[in-house]
């Protein structure tokens, strides 16, 4: 009798209805590119086997300390895993994974594109070069912490989130393809920066391109390097990070607009690139100390 093959997942979306319960937070809706977040929590269940042909993928368990026991099978090998909050899962592009389990959880799910991973620290890889091995359930500070971040962008700026998204899943890949992966990458170490002209390229893109959802393997695409790479050198040539350099762009901006008057503070916010006026509230009260209506009455 012939095995019965992984239900494929091609789309973000098909995971959804397998579940009991839909998702509490999802980046659907956020202009991420070549990488997913699913947030839920579940009751105990049975979860079929799937795969998916074009994600790797990783539960990270957000339950606290409490124990769940799950059953679990993954590239055909069963274990019987106690998981706890801060373990994670990883399964493999194509490789299926089923699970049941005895208890209420809550859990992220994330994906990530194979060429995307792969190319995190060199820009000419490609996904056949660094393959992801499967884990069941191990303890990932690290991991566990990124997914939280996440989590936590997505719940305050969803529409402002992708280059913040895009900047922790390159960390997150760096960290699989060191500690998870069938190739370690050599990291080299670049001092001083990008050079003038590069870095003066990057800050033209983006004072030019302020009202977009600018990404990091957008601007990394510009010298080209990749985009761990990029950002390393981008916060030693400035001192901040892309994501971090790009809210100080918009304020800066944004001041000067009020400061000239003639449009109001929500108009103002779309312009600079903000999701909403209470986004460009809150950088300008945390970056220069006051309200965009205080600047705008001076």
């Amino acid at each position: 009798m012939l095995e019965k093959k992984p239900l494929a997942i091609t789309k973000e979306d098909e995971v959804f209805p397998l579940f009991p319960r839909l998702p509490i937070l999802t980046s659907l809706q956020a202009g991420w590119h070549g990488a997913s977040f699913v947030y839920m929590c579940q009751p105990a269940y049975e979860f079929p086997e799937v795969c998916t042909p074009l994600w790797h993928s990783l539960v990270i368990f957000t339950h606290g300390a409490r124990v769940i026991h799950a059953e679990r099978k993954m590239d055909g090998r069963k274990h019987h895993d106690a998981v706890i909050g801060g373990d994670i899962i990883i399964t493999p592009v194509n490789v299926g994974h089923q699970a049941a389990w005895d208890a209420e959880g809550d859990f992220i799910l994330l994906a990530i594109e194979p060429q995307i991973f792969a190319r995190a620290v060199d820009e000419t890889a490609n996904a056949e070069q660094i393959q992801l091995l499967p884990h069941f359930a191990t303890p990932d500070p690290l991991i566990y912490q990124i997914g939280l971040a996440l989590k936590g962008i997505l719940e305050n700026n969803p529409l402002g989130s992708r280059l913040y998204a895009e900047t922790m899943m390159t960390a997150l890949s760096v960290h699989l393809m060191q500690h998870y992966s069938t190739r370690k990458p050599i990291l080299k170490a670049y001092k001083n920066g990008l050079p003038r002209h590069q870095l003066q390229q990057v800050i033209d893109y983006i004072h030019e391109h302020l009202d977009q959802n600018l990404g990091l393997a957008e601007l990394a695409a510009l010298i080209p390097i990749s985009s761990h790479y990029f950002s390393q050198l981008f916060k030693e040539s400035t001192g901040m990070t892309p994501h971090k350099y790009i809210i100080s762009c918009r304020v800066k901006r944004a001041q000067e607009l009020l400061l000239k008057g003639g449009m109001t503070i929500a108009e103002i916010a779309d312009l600079v690139g903000f999701a909403s006026q209470s986004h460009l509230n809150f950088h300008c009260k945390r970056l220069i100390g006051v309200t965009p209506k205080t600047i705008q009455q001076r």
